[in-house]
């Protein structure tokens, strides 16, 4: 029941309906229960079930929590068939964790407040086997760690069912769906208010004509109402929902000017209409209110395409795949489709899941991950990723990963993440907005009492302008707009940012430390040289190797073989290119310091690999003629020790080459005013010639990976703003500490998981990307601020002289919005036409 109907009855003396005890709508005649030791009414059997639930619970502090006089609605429909959501083949797509205890997101319908929070959290924490339950009051979301040994999902849902609220499993497409429902929703009262502007100006045309003299201007007077009133109620309602969402908050909201505008109009033109003297507004109250909603379409349309970057990236994401079993063929839903599966993907057909190729050779698009539009070729042995487009050949993958675990699905979510979240700035706005409000509706208030002395209509035109043209809406969206267009197009770019925090920091960032192994370089040393005790070995025919010498590289790969350093890898790429066996090798006692280097026992023998130093903690003296040789290699070579039962007996002569884009990111950076440095726990030689190489400002050289994030700290109690840009596991500690921890793509899954940006492929010239990106972000987000209130500046001393009229005020004040929507939008051409880039995809 509407107010207007409330209304109508108390006008006629008719009692106005008792309040639900539960959501406060108006109680039903025979729906009551003994609750609480007092007979309770309630709206409709739903909000009696669930205060019993709540009772019956313990629960009924929910109800001191509420605020007097909250209007919660009534409990929403609970999804249907709860048992389906146990199925492994259900959950695997929205759950995580081990076999036991495991977590998933929901998408909860009728939270409204934090008396809900409260509710929700105390109602499941007490349930046996949840280990957490944590909501999300903004998105609504729910968090939730369970036992499955203990408790199904599905009674989790029907228990928040049975305390009112409907939850599903959080899916971005079906958050996606729901966008869509509320844009029609929308749509439809718009609709609805633009039929009703229609037909009340044929109204206004009479009335300006004459008859509001004549003997139909009752008659004209009561048509407007009834065109009025059900408009107001129906497209009004979305402005009078956000009110008094607002107010039993205790906040003032964006929607209030525009329902306190809107019924004050209204009323004076029920007053004029009814017997009073004056002009009837039945037009401006209906005109406003479309014009108003067409801007709010607007800006939901574009405040979707400007942020529909998850939607893109999950549009790449197959419904289907193509199995190969026993010979045989079959398609299956992609929910379906397990890791150990081998897929067929034919000629031109998008990837479905992450693998390893088995069987074929073809070129792949890439582009949604790396930005390189340019196919790559993948061959057995070689990995591919979900989303991505095959080219000309026909490929047989082995799945390793789907949906939510694939690259694809990370992706998705930490894009996610990072629209959700909130910067520093975006919270000062936040509180500012209340107070813009505040002020608002005093300069109403004293517009209204300026002109009331000289005359009243204009005083309510003039004030009910104030109450529409002044544009909250366009302060609040300042921030979100341009954090979530800049996750977007981030991700399209292949930086990923996971919240909208970092770019704030970032942008103020004067420090960049990198890592040197696999950052700087490629991380792909090469043994560009072999020496023992007998002089140096001929690498260019390893068949004139001797027995003996094939024996101990056999043995010292094998070693290697367990480590995941690049200059172990090195090693074994050396010996698998000469035809070298040594996977067949027994490796006992394996040990690795990092930093240092490894030891173990391998087919009998005693092995210690690494630096000098590393062999003299284990005893061992590196001979004479192989230390005068490393003493003499290239300032810019590695090398590496083999000792075999306790005597040295090899050194690897190793060179890792800087990234091709290496020096130009270093250079531009310098170029910003931003100081580089270089970190590592190499030789300082060999770190300095890498500096040189690539013009670091400084270098940082043989430090422990325990130590670097000592290092970082240290720059940061020295007053230094520091980004840590690394991709191994020995980065992470460091990646934490610093203010922005930047992972590139090839790290490491340790490192991604620590670091506040990801660069999704190995390219430098992201790191430099990701800070100018940020720059613009900001410059944005304060550019979006001085739009909202030059505009407001502007417009509110005209609305307050009486020169603008409501309509136009309501014409104007969408304008605002959508100016701080196209702004942001800017963003996404961030990268500068004139530097020179390869050519971009994405998604």
């Amino acid at each position: 029941m509407t107010a207007f109907q409330d209304s109508a009855r108390l006008a006629q003396g008719e009692p106005a309906p008792a309040p639900c005890y539960h959501c406060g709508l108006p109680a039903e005649a025979g729906i009551s229960a003994e609750v609480g030791g007092g007979l309770r009414h309630f709206c409709c059997q739903g909000c009696r079930a669930v205060c019993a639930a709540i009772h019956d619970a313990g629960l009924q502090g929910f109800y001191r929590r509420t605020p007097e006089g909250q209007l919660l609605g009534p409990p929403p429909e609970p999804p249907k068939d709860l048992a389906l959501y146990d199925l492994d083949e259900i959950q695997q797509e929205v759950v995580t964790g081990s076999a036991d205890e495991r977590e998933v997101n929901l998408l909860v319908e009728g939270i409204h407040c934090a008396a809900c929070v409260w509710l929700i959290e105390q109602g499941l924490g007490g349930v046996d086997g949840v280990r957490e339950a944590r909501v999300n009051l903004t998105g609504r979301r729910l968090r939730v760690k369970w036992d499955s040994t203990r408790v199904r999902l599905s009674a989790l849902l029907q228990r928040l069912a049975d305390l009112g609220y409907a939850a599903v499993p959080f899916d971005p497409q079906a958050a996606e769906g729901s966008i869509q429902r509320e844009n029609r929703r929308l749509l439809y009262r718009m609709a609805f208010a633009g039929f009703a502007a229609m037909n009340l100006m044929w109204i206004s045309i009479a009335l300006y004509a004459g008859a509001d003299q004549g003997e139909y201007r009752g008659l004209f007077h009561w048509i407007g109402l009834l065109i009025a009133t059900p408009t107001l109620a129906y497209s009004g309602w979305p402005f009078y929902a956000g009110a008094w969402r607002g107010l039993r908050r205790l906040r003032l909201g964006m929607d209030l000017p525009i329902a306190i505008g809107a019924s004050i109009t209204y009323l004076y033109s029920l007053y004029v209409t009814v017997g009073g003297s004056g002009h009837v507004y039945w037009d401006t109250v209906v005109n406003f209110l479309f014009v108003i909603l067409v801007g709010r379409y607007l800006e939901a349309i574009s405040k979707r395409r400007a942020v529909s970057a998850t939607q893109r990236l999950l549009d790449l994401q197959p419904r289907v795949a193509t199995l190969r079993k026993d010979g045989e063929e079959s398609i299956v839903p992609i929910w379906a489709v397990r890791p150990g599966d081998v897929m067929l993907v034919r000629p031109g057909e998008t990837i479905p899941a992450d693998g390893e190729v088995i069987r074929g050779r073809s070129r792949v698009d890439e582009s949604m991950l790396t930005g390189e539009s340019t196919p790559v070729a993948r061959a057995v042995g070689d990995s591919v990723s979900a989303g991505t487009l095959n080219g000309t050949g026909s490929l047989e993958v082995q799945v390793a990963a789907v949906l939510r675990d694939s690259a694809l699905g990370r992706i998705v979510e930490l894009v996610e993440s990072a629209q959700a979240s909130k910067a520093p700035i975006q919270c000062t706005a936040d509180r500012i907005v209340p107070w813009f409000v505040a002020v608002t509706l005093a300069l109403a208030a004293v517009t209204f009492g300026f002109w009331v002395r000289q005359d009243a209509e204009t005083a309510l035109m003039a004030a009910t302008s104030v109450l529409i043209i002044t544009c909250p809406c366009a302060f609040g969206l300042a921030t979100p707009m341009a954090i979530a267009v800049a996750s977007g197009t981030g991700a399209r770019h292949g930086i990923l940012v996971k919240n909208g925090a970092v770019l704030e920091t970032l942008s103020s960032i004067g420090h960049f430390v990198f890592d040197k192994t696999g950052t700087i370089t490629e991380g792909r040393p090469r043994v560009i040289a072999v020496r023992d005790v007998g002089g140096e070995w001929p690498l260019a025919t390893p068949a004139a190797w001797s027995e003996p010498r094939r024996r101990q590289l056999a043995v010292a790969a094998a070693l290697e073989g367990h480590s995941e350093h690049p200059a172990a890898r090195a090693v074994v790429d050396l010996a698998e290119a000469a035809g070298v066996r040594h996977k067949a090798l027994a490796v006992d006692d394996f040990a690795a310091e990092p930093g240092h280097g490894v030891s173990a026992r391998v087919d009998g023998s005693a092995l210690v690999i690494g630096t000098a130093d590393w062999l003299a903690r284990n005893g061992i003296a590196v001979t004479a003629g192989l230390a005068d040789e490393g003493a003499g290699a290239d300032a810019g070579d590695g090398t590496v020790f083999c000792a075999i039962d306790g005597a040295a007996a090899l050194r690897f002569t190793l060179r890792d080459r800087p990234r091709a884009d290496a020096a130009d990111t270093i250079r531009a950076l310098r170029a910003d005013g931003i100081r580089v440095t270089l970190l590592t726990g190499d030789r300082r030689r060999v770190a300095e010639a890498v500096a040189a190489e690539v013009g670091a400002d400084q270098v940082i050289a043989e430090v422990l990976p325990a130590d670097k994030d000592a290092v970082i700290g240290g720059l940061r109690d020295a007053g230094q703003r520091v980004a840590m840009v690394g991709d191994g596991i020995n980065d992470a500690p460091a990646l934490v500490r610093a203010d922005v921890g930047i992972a590139v793509g090839s790290g490491t899954d340790v490192s991604i998981a620590s670091a506040d940006i990801v660069l999704i492929a190995s390219e430098l010239d992201r790191v430099r990307d990701a800070g100018r990106l940020a720059r613009r972000t900001l410059r944005v987000i304060r550019q979006n601020i001085g739009l909202s209130i030059t505009y407001n500046v502007i417009m509110v001393p005209l609305a307050m002289a009486a020169l603008i009229t409501p309509l136009v005020a309501a014409v104007s004040m969408p304008l605002s919005s959508l100016a701080v929507i196209g702004n942001s939008a800017r963003i996404r051409g961030f990268v500068d036409a004139d530097r020179p880039r390869r050519s971009r995809g994405g998604a």
